[in-house]
């Protein structure tokens, strides 16, 4: 008699099952590498947009924050002006992060005064 047994068939079953199981598992995996690094360059885009905005303006305050609303209502910024050790020269810190995650961008510019 020609054919398969049933022991055949369940054993290829099962290796089927496992070999798509790992395949789903690596490509979730790796759809949510991407999500993560998606976010991360929208944050840094955001970031730098705005020490552009915050230097055309012409003088950076000492402290300053806000929000990019209405386009991006739940990403906050916040800037900081540091002292270096060249006196004509400031270290300006703007960090952005969206509200409820713990995922945050820091630019580092240096000024001259």
């Amino acid at each position: 008699m020609k054919g398969f047994t049933l022991l055949e068939v369940m054993i290829a079953l099962a290796i089927m099952a496992g070999v798509i199981v790992t395949v789903l598992g690596a490509t979730n995996y790796h759809l949510d590498l991407m999500q993560g690094e998606h976010e991360t360059t929208v944050l840094t885009l955001l970031a730098r947009m705005q020490v552009e905005l915050l230097e055309q303006q012409g003088g950076v305050a000492a402290k300053s924050n806000g929000s990019f609303a209405p386009g991006h209502p739940d990403v906050l910024w916040s800037a900081e002006l540091f002292p270096t050790q060249l006196p004509a020269i400031q270290k300006l810190v703007l960090k952005v992060h969206r509200t409820g995650d713990k995922r945050e961008v820091a630019l580092v510019r240096y000024l001259l005064k």
